[in-house]
């Protein structure tokens, strides 16, 4: 679906508008059978009411659970370094590049350099987390899908002068933006589950503030598997799923679950404390955002359906991220 893919991919960011805005398109994806785990960012931002002080910025993780040791570095560059076609996967920050077939660049961070060459086979369609209509709305005011589900990845990354061989690891191409990041959430993937790997799971649990008052948890939710996609994302069946995250103790936690005459899924995602890193995003009103990373961490799924026998599946390759304003949970922010 190349022409699908260019429309969803496209470019949403209009530099003479001073609502405020960021995007970013995002790859990722995981060693088959090791826990390791890449994830490498292209953004642009731009605050509320500023358009002249729009960026680029380029973000870079290195995830190795075999040595217990995280990478990650950011680099912004001027904006007028910077391109992003509105027709098409097109991307240019400084001299890294992003297209519907690779990427290839370098971030020098305070603490660590990376330098990726990388192609990608994308062989399935986009998945779309919302309502295919709530895309071209003004709410939510945070949008996210994936352009590229299961997407396979070749080439080389380099950390810190080590470089690494990329042969085949599964993940995704994703596109995001919004005027505002979403006040707090959970968002999760899997590309693949053990034992099924044309599997794909995108997931998120959002709240937002009005005001001083908070919204209950809306949960969404599409999962593909066995040749059926299966999406959980109305607002209404939002509403009405489940989805909890604990940040106690040394383990974070998020279980989730929602259902139809169709399906019940439920889900628990969960790392250790010592598998995120801590990144701050800047947020385009104002002020800025922790978000804790994990590439590496657990997924727990279970799939009911009138009439057939339930699935449960299981992977150590999902990926798993919670944007939050709280203080007190432990993890470094390094970037």
């Amino acid at each position: 679906m190349p022409v699908d893919r260019d429309r969803w991919n496209a470019c949403r960011f209009d530099p003479a508008a001073t609502a405020g805005h960021y995007e970013s398109y995002f790859q990722r994806a995981n060693h088959p059978t090791r826990p390791l785990a890449w994830w490498i960012r292209y953004t642009i931002f731009c605050p509320k009411g500023q358009p002249d002080r729009a960026v680029g910025e380029l973000w870079s993780i290195w995830f190795d659970g075999e040595r217990g040791s995280i990478a990650a570095a950011k680099q912004v560059v001027p904006w007028q370094r910077c391109a992003f076609a509105r027709d098409r996967l097109d991307v240019r920050v400084g001299e890294a590049v992003l297209d519907d077939r690779g990427l290839r660049g370098a971030v020098v961070g305070a603490a660590h350099t990376f330098a990726w060459e990388l192609a990608y086979t994308s062989p399935e369609p986009p998945l779309l987390l919302l309502p295919a209509n709530l895309y071209a709305g003004g709410f939510p005011k945070a949008k996210s899908l994936v352009g590229s589900p299961n997407a396979a990845f070749t080439g080389t990354i380099t950390v810190d002068g080590e470089a690494h061989a990329i042969d085949g690891w599964t993940g995704s191409q994703s596109h995001n933006w919004g005027a505002r990041h979403t006040d707090r959430y959970a968002w999760g993937q899997v590309a693949g589950f053990d034992g099924a790997p044309d599997s794909f799971l995108e997931c998120a649990t959002a709240r937002l503030k009005f005001g001083p008052l908070w919204t209950p948890p809306m949960t969404l939710l599409v999962l593909r598997l066995e040749g059926e996609q299966f999406a959980l994302n109305s607002l209404w069946q939002a509403a009405r799923a489940r989805g909890e995250v604990a940040l106690g103790g040394s383990e974070f936690t998020w279980t989730l679950a929602s259902q139809t005459r169709e399906v019940a899924v439920e889900a628990r995602i969960s790392a250790p404390r010592a598998a995120f890193v801590g990144l701050a995003y800047g947020n385009p009103p104002g002020g800025v955002k922790t978000c804790l990373n994990s590439k590496i961490a657990r997924c727990e799924l279970q799939v009911r359906r009138p009439g057939k026998p339930t699935v449960a599946l299981s992977s150590d390759r999902a990926a798993f991220e919670i944007l939050t304003d709280e203080a007190g949970h432990g993890v470094p922010v390094v970037a």
